[in-house]
């Protein structure tokens, strides 16, 4: 897999120092992945949930969410939110006009 916008993540990211590292095991997991549907990636990351367009993941445990889109065709995923639980919560990154 592909992942667009490596650096907007990086950069998401990095106001929590906790989880650089689970960003960065994350993302060697993803380039490497050649998952067909959400089924495959559930079998490497099982907490791992479709919210309508996006796929939502947990980092650090429950702490975080990391929420993509993924293109199966094209082998390419596109970061959109890196959000704390409470942010995610609140639901306003379901604005985007993509979900």
């Amino acid at each position: 897999m592909h992942l667009i916008a490596i650096s907007k993540l990086r950069q998401a990211a990095a106001q929590f120092p906790d989880v650089a590292g689970q960003i960065e095991d994350w993302y060697q997991v993803v380039k490497s992945a050649d998952w067909q549907n959400l089924t495959e990636v559930r079998q490497t990351y099982s907490s791992a949930e479709a919210v309508r367009t996006f796929t939502v993941f947990n980092i650090k445990g429950n702490s975080y969410r990391l929420i993509v889109a993924i293109d199966y065709t094209k082998q390419t995923i596109f970061f959109k939110y890196f959000l704390t639980h409470a942010q995610y919560d609140k639901d306003d990154w379901k604005n985007d006009p993509y979900f």
